[in-house]
């Protein structure tokens, strides 16, 4: 199973935490999945299509238990993904529109655009929409990979509206246009993490941090790595520097007009090309600091320099 999937499936097992939570679910869950119709005046019916099982599951029993509503549940193969295909028609009754309004879809003015305020009040209901919302037209990719998130709304105010939700939780998300859909999307890690913890997908959660902390670490390390082998290049080239110029001294005849301790420098990094200034010094009789033999070597470099304009 994708882990999609199991968000899905691990959310529809979430008990609410108040009398109005299912509410808010459900209601998240037809405005993101549901396609309303009419028929008749002032009749209407209900369509909602869902690849989920657990989404299809929780949304029947949500329907008949809140509103005592008589549903119609055909499964279907898709034909492209060869995945199975919920669909669960409300046809028209009385109850139905009274549901409707009560579920914020519909007002006395026509259809409803936003998340109507009563239904997210309160923070567990906040949650419980977010819940529903995802359940409905929800994705999350597989933590292993790419770290990207989204929700996706009919209509721009919806969206901005879950994006609201999520913002007042502190998760920054984001919304785009993509075609008729609006996105509520995130591609940070931490937030979708937080989103998980939000809507009650604990175990989930976790999965999501130990791939956050397997990553840390990861990066750590190839940081640090990549530090040391750029520390090293520079080692190199420097050493390289200063061989050269204490080469050209030489070549020049100039290496006994050295002072003592700069011959013997000369003569150590000769022996010694790939070691560091410190090591260097520990070879160097009497032993010099790191700080000492770096200032022999820069005065070997101008001295070089005298007889060398390449360097």
């Amino acid at each position: 199973m994708s882990f999609t999937t199991d968000v899905k499936e691990e959310l529809s097992h979430v008990p609410p935490v108040c009398s109005h939570c299912e509410r808010a679910t459900l209601s998240a869950m037809v405005r993101m999945d549901g396609t309303l119709m009419f028929s008749g005046a002032g009749q209407y019916r209900l369509e909602t299509n869902t690849d989920s099982p657990s989404t299809a599951r929780l949304m029947l029993e949500l329907l008949h238990k809140l509103y005592h509503l008589r549903t119609e549940t055909v499964m279907r193969r898709n034909v492209l993904h060869k995945t199975p295909n919920y669909l669960i028609s409300v046809p028209r009754q009385h109850n139905l529109t009274i549901a409707l309004k009560d579920l914020g879809i519909i007002s006395d003015t026509g259809l409803e655009q936003g998340i109507k305020s009563d239904l997210v009040n309160k923070r567990c209901c906040a949650a419980a929409y977010l819940r529903g919302a995802f359940m409905g037209r929800g994705f999350v990719a597989d933590p292993h990979g790419d770290f990207h998130f989204e929700m996706t709304a009919s209509t721009p105010e919806l969206a901005q509206d879950l994006a609201s939700l999520l913002q007042k939780a502190n998760i920054n998300a984001h919304v785009m246009q993509r075609r008729n859909d609006y996105i509520v999307y995130m591609k940070s890690g931490s937030a979708i993490a937080d989103f998980l913890a939000l809507v009650g997908a604990h175990s989930s959660m976790l999965k999501m941090e130990e791939v956050l902390v397997i990553k840390s670490v990861r990066n750590q390390v190839n940081r640090q790595t990549n530090a040391e082998m750029a520390n090293s290049q520079r080692t190199i080239d420097a050493n390289s520097d200063q061989i050269k110029a204490m080469r050209s001294i030489i070549d020049h005849g100039r290496f006994h007009d050295l002072p003592p301790a700069l011959r013997q420098i000369v003569q150590l990094r000769l022996e010694n090309p790939q070691v560091s200034l410190k090591e260097l010094g520990d070879k160097s009789n009497p032993p010099l600091s790191k700080s000492a033999v770096y200032h022999r070597i820069r005065r070997i470099e101008q001295i070089a320099r005298k007889y060398d304009d390449s360097l």
